[in-house]
């Protein structure tokens, strides 16, 4: 029998351990009912389960979702193309996500498998620094395709996003710190410029002839 603070209190029989329980306004609850004998434990259950669904929920919040974010090529890929695929495969990547590049073949592409590979597999090295490869390319009946995922986790993506912030806070500290050192002595300068004199006005006689 455990009290409602964690203290052992021994064994009791049941119709005790209810009365306890009662006393206090609390509830007795079996927390290890295969034990000899059974374990139970003074507590507020409906706090309990507040308590345990609470726990669930903030575990949940910090989980990230790895989903597989799909991106497709031709084989006919221009370089502009493939840049801009390129750089949606980095982002998704950076997001957490893993990425599935595909190039589906179409009528006699089919004959050009190897040219689709090519494609893949320079991607696969333009993006290395940041991804892992999961799968190599791979062909699926008319559709080639290689899986893959980032090379850092979350917690280093945060980490890093972290540092950046930090980094950047300190620069604008810095900026500020020049702007005003160098404020006092801008005025300064205002103040000992010399002051221009007042133009003299000149007369014109009118002489008549």
């Amino acid at each position: 029998m455990i009290d409602d603070e964690g203290g052992q209190i021994g064994i009791m029989p049941p119709f005790e351990a209810i009365r306890l329980a009662r006393s206090k306004n609390l509830d007795l609850v079996e927390i290890s009912p295969t034990a000899q004998p059974p374990v139970c434990r003074i507590m507020d259950y409906g706090k309990y389960l507040y308590q345990q669904e609470k726990k669930e929920r903030e575990a949940k919040k910090h989980q990230k979702t790895i989903t597989v974010k799909e991106v497709k090529f031709r084989i006919n890929v221009d370089d502009h193309d493939y840049e801009t695929k390129k750089n949606h495969v980095l982002r998704f990547l950076d997001e957490g996500d893993k990425v599935k590049a595909t190039i589906f073949f179409r009528g006699r592409e089919m004959t050009r498998t190897g040219l689709g590979r090519q494609i893949l597999e320079r991607l696969i090295k333009d993006v290395e620094p940041q991804s892992i490869v999961e799968f190599r390319p791979r062909q699926e009946g008319n559709t080639l395709h290689a899986i893959l995922a980032p090379k850092k986790t979350a917690a280093e993506r945060e980490k890093e996003k972290e540092k950046e912030a930090r980094q950047k806070a300190k620069q604008e500290m810095r900026e500020k710190q020049a702007q005003a050192n160098a404020a006092p002595g801008q005025a300064a300068q205002e103040r000992a410029k010399p002051v221009p004199e007042a133009a003299t006005a000149v007369p014109v006689s009118n002489t008549g002839s």
